[in-house]
């Protein structure tokens, strides 16, 4: 593997992509450390280290902003806007037929609502903006710190636009810094700065469980959850790569004198079809009411009762609807995603067949029924890889950002296997040896 990557810096192609990559990323992670205007930043660094571990309710979003968040910097928000259009965009396209018929055009369509996309990506970002100012201002953002109203000393309308419009901006850049990776680098831009900001966390998450131990000065409970981030790291990575191949066979056709089809192929479906997005869905609705709790009443029974079972993440409430709004989700999101009809008539207009099925509706009834058959597990274990923090928090007495986090793993592993598959393919393209031998 290493040689191949040796390899890869020696194609001169190939290695301009990489290090123009590596050039952007380098000033994503600048960025993510730029206070913005508006801002103390000793009282933010403050309360950052009286934190350290209980982030609550913003431990998600910080994570996939890099840190940034709870830092306020310019890129506080990160790419979770642009996540969030992305996935609304797809479920609109479902729902609304103008969308879909955009989808079907082509490249041209895709290109349409690339851009719906980005406009809905600054319209979200101000929109979280005034809220992360707002939650700021009010001194929920760091709940518990002795210096917490005193983050944002200037509340003037002014102050306020300002702060907005530059988080805005900054999001703004973090999209097209995501595109230029796309157009001119490797591997999906979007994917790989969210894996960046994933991996950014890492180590001072793994040193902070080193110092807070007691065994041995902490090396033994390093040591344990090294052991455990590398058996979770391969669990995920076996059951990422897990799929059902439904044989598919194409009867020959005569165009004139030549003769199509005869070939043989498989239609993949991962046993993980639906990713990470019913995690995020999952932990997006548990985290809208307690967001809102912040905003109401103290003393009020109802705030009382959401910190109690919806804030907590070891409370047996916020377990068990975290678990079955995962279960849910999966099904919900593969099931628009994958749509059995569509592949069946496909299928069928080019003459393709899975033995022993007959073509049209016998296929569709057969696709979808082993979707739900293999979509069963891979709920069920996206609802127990996302369990793990709390069952380290129980276990190990580790904080709230357990560094190999269910979300952080999934996340970590798809994007790294597939920027290495991508690496591969271009490697292969030019008669070299692969990361896979």
């Amino acid at each position: 593997m290493l040689t191949a990557f040796a390899r890869a810096f020696k194609t001169p192609d190939l290695r301009k992509k990489l290090l123009f990559t590596l050039g952007i990323i380098v000033i994503y992670r600048i960025g993510t450390h730029i206070p913005i205007p508006g801002v103390d930043y000793t009282s933010v660094q403050q309360c950052v280290d009286e934190a350290s571990g209980k982030q609550g309710i913003f431990g998600l979003v910080n994570m996939f902003s890099g840190g940034a968040l709870l830092q306020i910097t310019i890129f506080a928000l990160g790419i979770m806007p642009y996540i969030t259009a992305s996935i609304i965009l797809q479920l609109l396209t479902v729902v609304i037929p103008r969308l879909e018929a955009l989808k079907k055009e082509g490249q041209s369509g895709t290109a349409k609502i690339t851009q719906y996309t980005r406009y809905l990506t600054v319209a979200l970002a101000v929109l979280q903006g005034t809220g992360l100012v707002a939650t700021a201002r009010s001194g929920a953002l760091f709940s518990g710190c002795t210096v917490a109203g005193n983050v944002v000393p200037d509340r003037s309308i002014f102050t306020t636009v300002v702060m907005v419009v530059t988080m805005t901006a900054g999001t703004a850049v973090v999209m097209w810094l995501g595109e230029l990776i796309t157009d001119r680098g490797i591997g999906n831009g979007m994917s790989i700065l969210m894996f960046i900001s994933i991996a950014a966390t890492f180590p001072a998450a793994l040193w902070a469980i080193k110092q807070e131990g007691s065994l041995a000065d902490g090396w033994i409970e390093f040591g344990t959850v090294m052991l455990v981030g590398f058996v979770m790291v391969g669990l995920v990575v076996f059951v990422e790569q897990a799929q059902r191949r439904i044989p598919v066979q194409y009867a020959k056709r005569m165009i004139g004198r030549r003769s199509y089809g005869g070939t043989s192929t498989y239609i993949p479906l991962k046993v993980n079809q639906a990713g990470v997005i019913p995690v995020i869905f999952a932990s997006s609705l548990l985290y809208i009411p307690a967001l809102i709790a912040q905003f109401s009443d103290s003393k009020s029974g109802w705030r009382t009762w959401i910190e109690a079972n919806l804030a907590d993440p070891s409370a047996p409430t916020h377990l068990v609807l975290y678990f079955f709004l995962i279960v849910f989700f999966a099904f919900f999101y593969v099931a628009i995603s994958f749509n059995p009809e569509e592949v069946a008539d496909n299928m069928k207009k080019y003459g393709g067949f899975i033995p022993g099925i007959r073509a049209g509706r016998p296929t569709a009834e057969y696709l979808s029924y082993v979707l739900n058959r293999i979509t069963w597990p891979g709920s069920l274990y996206l609802g127990l890889i996302a369990l793990v923090p709390t069952m380290a928090l129980a276990g190990f007495g580790a904080n709230q950002n357990f560094p190999f986090g269910g979300t952080s793993i999934l996340i970590i592993v798809g994007v790294g296997l597939e920027t290495v598959k991508q690496i591969e393919s271009q490697l292969q393209q030019r008669n070299y040896e692969g990361f896979l031998r």
